[in-house]
């Protein structure tokens, strides 16, 4: 970064001039408050030049009261062990060959944690420093995501313990004392380790459907999918393990459009769907399979999938959370972790998904998904 010079070195400004910003920034016809981290630049001789508006929100201290003072007494910090940080870099009489500080947790007066980095701008290497440029950020945004992860790891921890601990009961005993049960026991025994070792695999998918979707690689495998009948399946299943057969209003509204979709991935949303609303909500579930305007640009066609029931619905101050992470509505069980997978998936086929309150007064979640053929058959 290059940075402007000022017209009288070291000299004391109690307003910020043009002259005060970095050269680069001015050329582009950016103010330095327009920036989103704090940004504070010291001259040559040591004195605050720069003091963006970033940087009095994180500090708290009024740009007038900056500009034209050490950088080391408008900017006091310290590190974790509570040594005086400018004291330790000495970014002025350091080694010449030092070209800046590598970001780090610093403390402010009164102990708020910020990220600090350093850049030393010499006009030639090994050269005296003319500028100091620092940035500051502030820790809020890696707290929540270190408190996500914790929460994570101990959602995971305790939705493991207790099947692991059936698991581990249940073969125990059968080791122990085999010959003492029944065949009707041991059956009995057998089928609950075998449901919680399901329930142990779909929680371990559910984490690697996470990590993936998190860092961009959720892949989607794309085939032809004739999504009402892949609806009609689900039903067929619930029927099968005893739910009334009219509890279920499927309507599908022809012609749909060719889908092409992941399988396996869209069962996954319509499993996650239709279990909300049979466990959670009341009444009739009714799915509306419709065509519609595709969610991505420059393409005509889609389909909407709409899955309602009649129950309480959920708070509307709930809504804009449903889809976050361990989101779980009053007397939800679980990980909580469902809807956010079935939003990754829904938006890694380049569709949308919306909560909203059904006309029955419960809850609605409609996804929206574009045709998606592969381009080898465009």
């Amino acid at each position: 970064m290059s940075v402007g010079t000022s017209s009288a070195p070291g000299a004391q400004r109690t307003a910020r001039p043009p002259a005060s910003r970095p050269g680069d920034l001015a050329e582009l016809g950016i103010d330095p408050d327009q920036l989103p981290d704090g940004l504070v630049v010291a001259d040559e001789h040591g004195r605050v030049i720069c003091f963006n508006a970033a940087a009095v929100r994180i500090t708290a201290v009024p740009a007038e009261r900056a500009l034209g003072q050490r950088l080391e007494t408008a900017l006091p910090l310290e590190d974790l062990e509570g040594r005086r940080w400018w004291q330790l870099t000495d970014p002025y009489g350091g080694l010449a060959i030092r070209v800046g500080q590598p970001e780090r947790n610093l403390l402010l007066p009164g102990g708020r944690e910020v990220l600090v980095s350093a850049r030393y701008v010499r006009t030639r290497p090994t050269g005296p420093v003319r500028r100091v440029v620092v940035t500051l950020r502030d820790t809020e945004a890696r707290r929540r995501t270190e408190r996500s992860h914790a929460e994570l790891i101990a959602t995971v921890a305790h939705e493991l313990r207790s099947p692991l601990t059936s698991v581990k009961g249940f073969t125990a005993t059968l080791l122990a004392k085999w010959e003492r049960f029944t065949d009707d026991q041991k059956r009995l025994m057998l089928e609950t380790v075998d449901a919680d070792a399901d329930r142990v695999t779909r929680l371990i998918a559910e984490l690697l459907d996470i990590s993936r979707i998190d860092s961009g690689r959720l892949e989607v495998r794309r085939q032809p999918v004739d999504i009402g009948a892949a609806v009609g399946r689900h039903i067929q299943a619930y029927v099968a393990a005893g739910q009334p057969a009219d509890r279920f209003l499927l309507r599908v509204q022809q012609p749909l459009p060719d889908l092409w979709a992941d399988p396996d991935k869209i069962d996954q949303v319509l499993s996650n769907l239709l279990e909300n609303a049979v466990r959670h909500g009341e009444g009739t579930v009714t799915i509306d399979i419709t065509p519609s305007a595709s969610p991505r640009e420059r393409e005509d066609a889609g389909t909407s999938v709409t899955v309602s029931d009649e129950g309480p619905g959920i708070p509307e101050e709930s809504m804009n959370r449903v889809f976050t992470r361990f989101w779980r509505g009053s007397k939800r069980g679980g990980t909580g972790l469902g809807l956010y997978i079935v939003k990754g998936i829904v938006e890694a086929h380049g569709g949308t998904i919306t909560v909203g309150r059904a006309p029955g007064g419960g809850a609605e979640f409609r996804f929206t998904l574009p045709v998606g053929a592969p381009a080898y058959l465009a």
